[in-house]
């Protein structure tokens, strides 16, 4: 399947997980011959609260039609990739490793961001630093506050350790984690961590399309400094 616009061209891939899981996935490039060799994958968010990749194509496909190349994927259990999603997520992070493996191989290429979405961001944070080519993270409200923290603390660590440059994008009005949440979880981490606050955004607000050329802008600045 191919989808053809003034801007961006979009193809599908299969990525081959562990486990023998098959996942599936799309490939977003700019229509125009590019110079840049940063390559972005995008992780959704919870796939068992309905997270699919089709909630990061806005996303993608605003980076493809400014030159980037963006990687969108169900992750196991989700759209139709193989599998079954699971709550313990560590498989989650095999997908995420196997996509930028992937990537790695298919585009030749050592300059891989990788951007999460919710959830999504809690499961691509435990991936960065067990990807050499990841050499940069974005987050999209990262799940820091107390009752998500329940699910998706065990992630925490490994971002927060990670010397890797980071890019945390939250709304002020983000039902999981509070602003402060977020200052306070910062104040210790590794490596340079920049955050953008978009006032009176919810967390769900975040997940669609509002602030999707904001988030794109912001990606674009992030990704020239690295």
């Amino acid at each position: 399947m191919a989808e053809e616009s003034g801007t961006h061209s979009r193809s599908s891939c299969t990525i081959e997980s562990s486990e023998g899981v098959t996942l599936d996935g799309r490939v977003y490039r700019p229509s125009w011959e590019n110079n840049s060799s940063t390559v972005a994958v995008l992780v959704h968010p919870y796939s068992m609260l309905g997270g699919c990749q089709g909630l990061v194509r806005g996303i993608a496909k605003g980076l493809a039609s400014r030159g980037v190349i963006a990687v969108t994927f169900d992750t196991r259990g989700a759209g139709k990739s193989s599998g079954r999603a699971s709550l313990t997520r560590s498989s989650k992070i095999n997908d995420v490793i196997s996509v930028c493996k992937w990537v790695h191989t298919n585009f030749s290429t050592n300059r891989i961001v990788l951007i999460g979405s919710s959830a999504g961001a809690a499961i691509a944070g435990s991936a960065v630093d067990q990807v050499e080519q990841v050499v940069g993270y974005v987050s999209l409200e990262y799940p820091f506050g107390f009752t998500a923290s329940i699910l998706f603390g065990r992630h925490q660590k490994s971002i927060l350790q990670s010397p890797k440059p980071k890019l945390f994008f939250m709304g002020t009005n983000d039902g999981f984690t509070s602003v402060k949440q977020l200052e306070n979880k910062l104040k210790d981490a590794a490596g340079h961590n920049t955050t953008h606050l978009i006032q009176g955004a919810t967390h769900f607000q975040m997940e669609g399309q509002a602030f999707d050329a904001d988030v794109v802008n912001l990606i674009l600045q992030f990704i020239a400094t690295l």
